[in-house]
């Protein structure tokens, strides 16, 4: 076993083996650096935070994988960025439940097998749950044409309809609407009893303190939350930026989905004016498994400075993502909204309520339609999950 882990290392050792020195061009500043919810000091902390930004996985456009749909494009070049983008952001949130936010990857070293898991759902295959082949495919059910570029509200809604196949990961999907998260909502979906059944009478705390402990016989289904905004009509409106970059100060942050028109990056952090982001935009050879079950993993890992852009080129549309592993994590992320988010008496960025508005259509938490079949069948679900009347594969990992 250890000669096939030699031999598979030096097998691509010289494809990446200079790309770490090039980590050291991160600009030298007294300010503080965020990364998703960590702060760093890097006059002292520098080789810490490019170790932090080196252990996200990393997805980029790709090449050479099996054609879309059997009949599609075969590379994703030019038209997949935000979706690459939102395959990060879950993939953070999927390490963060399985393996910890304080995990690192280092070159060479045998990884835990959760990652290798994780990292098998976003293989380029139409076998894997969270591939460019489901993304692509379930956004025809969002009124996107397979290569067509996505916003990040429609990353976010593809996530949510993909994730109810995902029974390994298990993770409650919320994207909020009209820029408002609803508490009541998120408890409803979350909160489950051991004995069967939502939990519904704990669901309606106090705008004050929405902090409730879960009672005995309730367990909490891992959270990722995911808030759609537009912060603009053709640019960035400085009033929210100060939020903006307080989000990724919360130790939820998963970061944020963006960019600019038809170009989409992942931020992960930010540094006075500017943000900090992983950039899908460089072409790699598809990867597949290897005949030993190991995954070439070097390319999915960005082992280069980050790159960074003033805040203020950012487009106004973007897309928070936070996670939250326990009904505690939650709390507190409402929490610290409520004491700096909402702060702001006008112009906020989003709101935080308690209950669901009673104008609003009933909230009914994602479910896995009830098909027992797969193939070129349309499948027409209550909610109308899928609108595909080309093959579409559901999937159980």
């Amino acid at each position: 076993m250890e000669a096939g882990l030699h031999s598979f290392l030096a097998k691509h050792e010289n494809s990446l083996s200079a790309s770490y020195d090039s980590l050291e061009d991160f600009p030298d500043t007294t300010e503080p650096v965020w990364i998703l919810g960590r702060q760093y000091d890097i006059t002292a902390d520098k080789s810490n935070l490019l170790y932090d930004v080196s252990s996200r996985l990393w997805f980029s456009y790709r090449k050479k994988f099996s054609p879309i749909g059997g009949t599609g494009p075969s590379s994703d070049t030019g038209w997949g960025c935000m979706l690459r983008c939102g395959q990060m952001m879950l993939a953070q949130a999927l390490i963060c439940k399985h393996l910890g936010r304080d995990w690192r990857w280092e070159k060479h070293k045998k990884q835990p097998y959760d990652y290798h898991r994780i990292l098998q759902c976003f293989l380029d295959r139409k076998d894997c749950c969270y591939s460019i082949h489901q993304m692509a495919q379930m956004g025809i059910g969002e009124g996107k044409l397979i290569g067509e570029w996505f916003g990040p509200n429609t990353v976010a809604q593809v996530l949510k309809k993909l994730a109810v196949f995902d029974e390994w990961n298990s993770l409650a999907v919320y994207v909020s609407m009209d820029n408002t998260v609803v508490i009541e909502d998120i408890k409803k979906m979350c909160k489950h009893s051991t004995h069967g059944g939502d939990v519904g009478e704990d669901t309606k705390p106090s705008h004050r303190n929405a902090s409730s402990k879960p009672k005995p016989g309730c367990i909490w289904k891992p959270l990722l939350l995911i808030v759609p905004l537009r912060l603009g009509i053709n640019h960035i409106n400085p009033v929210y930026i100060s939020a903006f970059k307080e989000c990724f100060k919360m130790s939820q942050s998963l970061g944020a989905l963006g960019g600019k028109p038809n170009h989409a990056y992942y931020f992960i952090g930010f540094s006075e004016d500017e943000l900090i982001y992983l950039d899908p935009h460089t072409t790699q050879p598809f990867v597949d498994i290897e005949e030993n079950g190991m995954i070439y993993d070097q390319s999915y890992h960005c082992q280069r400075a980050p790159h960074r852009m003033k805040i203020l080129n950012l487009d106004p549309s973007v897309a928070l993502g936070f996670f939250c592993k326990e009904e505690e994590d939650f709390d507190c992320w409402c929490n610290h909204v409520h004491k700096e988010i909402l702060k702001q008496e006008s112009l906020r960025m989003f709101e935080l309520i308690p209950n669901h508005p009673p104008h609003w259509p009933p909230f009914v938490p994602p479910a896995r339609p009830e098909v027992t079949t797969t193939g070129a069948e349309f499948i027409d679900s209550t909610d109308k999950l899928f609108e595909l009347e080309e093959e579409f594969e559901i999937l159980s990992i």
